[in-house]
Order: structure tokens, then C-alpha cells, then sequence
């Protein structure tokens, strides 16, 4: 089976895969919500680390329990929950991060019976010297909370070997992406999207083995020739199962270089330093990752970030993918977009939620806004 081939059929059913993997490993796993969660914690304790990124299936028991404003990631994932359907999850693992994702936190420890609970409560402000000592501390505090629940020591070596492994797959993202932006036609955006996933979901030595497997045959094969250069875009927002709008994007003549997604470049962005004390070093690098609104890394922090990605990938423009009454993302919105008015950088809004919105009025205004530049 061909790498895509292996990672399509495992997103196909990640459920069906978590217990497969379950069963050959005889392993134990770990569900996370956030790319906040230090994974290589859970890994270093011979765990699985597995993200939740919603449903396909229609809402109904969660609205027992959230009300129908809050986000449909944050009911998507409760509702599998309650069906009955994360049933093998070992423990569960909250991050300190939107209202919404804190209150399925309490909801969670109420209602679900399988698995154990914890709550990572990072800090917010991450732009003090106290705020970094803090955070070594909360990852320590998980530490422990970990080897209680799942009755393992954390060795210093085992979490060494688990940033080994995390900073190799973060260093394979970055080099995809950057193929990707020297020359969009030889990677399409709708296999980025599916590898990016598959990273969150699949055994990691197997998922590096299969990218590093992919990026050794693109490097290799020349692009198709291209009637006229693709639009060079970038991709911003809080979705974490970003909809494929790769496709409607390639169709319209665009092409996304680059992003600024959860699930996406903020995922990768800024490996684990070298050197010193594990637990250190991953408190440094979440104190310096690209933040999304759920941290404060200064007053015009991701308006830099965003300006610069711009700049650095030649891109012609912005789409922001607003999931709907994302309030954290949606607070943010108007002050990104006038820093990129002042620079003179088009950019787009589409709200989205599961399901999509019909497939023709994202393809219209994707149209539109491509016909603008």
C-alpha cells in the first residue's frame, strides 16, 4: 500500500484504526483536543496519543449536555463520546484553553465512564518570565498525574526519545509545506490536509516512516505544467477538521502555500530545543510556538505572524476559516484583518461548521474572492 493510500483508509475510520492498533499493540490510548497537549508525555509513557477532531455523525445526545451556540467540534466530540463510540480510550486530556473546550472538560468527568480525566491548565500570558517557570511546572504536575493513571514511570530517557520522535515529525511537516510553497503543483493541498490529520491520529514511527516515504517520491517527480501560476494563498482560522476547500481553491485557479491552522502550521511550528532537562525544553517550546487566541503572546502577535508568513511565501492573499461561534477566533478577526488592510493584503472570511455549508456557496466566494486578486 502506497503511503496516501495507507493514510487515506486510516482517516477513513480513525475509530476502526485506534482499536486495530489497540489490539496489535496491546498498547493503551490517550484522546487530546488541543495541539497545546505535550504529546510527547503521553508518548514517553508508552501510551498512544490520539486527537479528536469532531463527528460525521448528526448531533443529538450532546445537546443534552452543551448548548447549541457553542462550536461544532466541541458537541462533535461529545457526541462520539456518548455514543458510546471512544470506547477505546484509556484517558482523556484537556488543555487549558476555550470556554467551550473547558466546560466538555466538566462535562466529561460527569457523563463519560470509561478512562481516566485530566485537566492541563496552561498559562494564558505567555510573554513573562514566570509564565515559562509555570508552565515547566504544569508539565511536571501532568507528569505525574500520567504515571498515576496509566501505574508507568516517565523516564528522562523515554521523554528524550519522545521529543526525538515529535521534533522528527514536526521537521517532515515543515519540509512538505515548504515543498508545497517552491511549487504547489507537485503536492495537492487535499493530501496535505489528509497527512496533517493522519500525524494526529496514526502510530508516529509508522506516520514518519510513510511521510518520509512521500516526500522522498515528490521530491523526485516533476510537477505538471500549469496554463498560468496559481495564486498563491494562505490558509488561517480556528477549524481543527479544516474542510477540504483545497480542491474548490485549486479549481478557482489558487493554491494554498502555507497556513496558520491548529491543525496545521501553528501544530509544527518551533521544534523542541536541544539539550538540558526534557521538561524545560517543551516548556520552552510552548511559550514560543505561533499562539492562537486562546494565549496571549503579545498585542500584535499573530498580526505579525500572519504579515510575515505573507511576505515570506509570496502569498496574494488570505482565507480565514471562522468555525462558527468560535468566540476566541471571532474576537480576533477584526484586528488581523485591519493590520492586513494597512498592508494591503486581500483577505477573505467563510464561517464554517459540520456539515459544510453547501459545497456551491463556499465555491462561489472562493470564485469571487480569486477573481478579486
Amino acid at each position: 500500500m502506497n503511503p496516501m493510500a495507507e493514510i487515506t483508509a486510516t482517516l477513513a475510520d480513525a475509530g476502526t484504526y485506534a482499536r486495530d492498533l489497540k489490539k496489535r499493540t496491546n498498547g493503551r490510548t490517550v484522546g487530546y483536543v488541543c495541539s497545546y497537549t505535550p504529546e510527547e508525555l503521553i508518548l514517553a509513557a508508552g501510551a498512544h496519543p490520539l486527537r479528536l477532531l469532531g463527528t460525521q455523525q448528526a448531533i443529538h445526545r450532546a445537546d443534552a449536555h452543551l448548548q447549541t451556540y457553542c462550536c461544532s467540534l466541541v458537541r462533535g466530540i461529545l457526541e462520539e463520546a456518548l455514543s458510546g463510540n471512544m470506547d477505546f480510550l484509556d484517558g482523556m486530556v484537556f488543555p487549558h484553553t476555550c470556554d467551550s473546550i473547558q466546560r466538555l472538560s466538566d462535562i466529561w468527568r460527569l457523563n463519560i465512564p470509561f478512562g481516566f480525566h485530566a485537566d492541563v491548565v496552561l498559562p494564558v500570558k505567555l510573554t513573562t518570565a514566570s509564565a515559562r517557570d509555570y508552565m515547566a511546572d504544569v508539565l511536571r504536575k501532568f507528569r505525574g498525574d500520567l504515571e498515576k493513571s496509566l501505574s508507568v514511570t516517565i523516564t528522562d530517557e523515554a521523554l528524550r526519545e519522545a521529543i526525538d520522535l515529535t521534533n522528527s515529525i514536526r521537521a517532515a511537516l515543515r519540509r512538505l509545506y515548504e515543498l508545497r510553497a517552491a511549487n504547489p503543483g507537485r503536492i495537492s493541498g487535499s493530501d496535505i490536509h489528509r497527512i496533517v490529520r493522519a500525524s494526529m491520529i496514526m502510530d508516529r514511527r509508522r506516520f514518519l516512516a510513510l511521510l518520509e516515504e512521500f516526500l522522498a517520491e515528490a521530491s523526485g517527480k516533476d510537477a505538471p505544467a500549469a496554463a498560468k501560476p496559481p495564486h498563491r494563498l494562505i490558509l488561517s482560522g480556528g477549524v481543527c477538521n479544516a474542510p477540504d476547500v483545497y480542491g474548490m481553491i485549486a479549481d478557482a485557479g489558487g493554491a494554498v502555500v502555507w497556513d496558520d491552522l491548529c491543525t496545521g502550521g501553528r501544530a509544527f511550528e518551533e521544534p523542541i530545543p536541544a539539550g538540558g532537562d526534557p521538561i524545560e525544553r517543551m516548556a520552552d517550546r510552548l511559550v514560543k510556538r505561533a499562539v492562537c487566541p486562546a494565549k496571549h503572546g503579545g498585542l500584535t502577535n499573530r498580526a505579525d505572524h500572519l504579515v510575515s508568513l505573507v511576505k515570506e511565501k509570496d502569498a496574494r492573499g488570505i482565507i480565514f476559516l471562522l468555525l462558527k461561534f468560535c468566540d476566541p477566533h471571532a474576537f480576533d478577526y477584526p484586528y488581523l484583518k485591519a493590520a492586513l488592510d494597512r498592508e494591503d493584503v486581500p483577505s477573505l472570511l467563510m464561517e464554517v461548521e459540520d456539515p459544510l455549508p453547501p459545497e456551491g456557496q463556499l465555491r462561489t466566494r472562493i470564485e469571487a474572492f480569486l477573481e478579486m486578486l
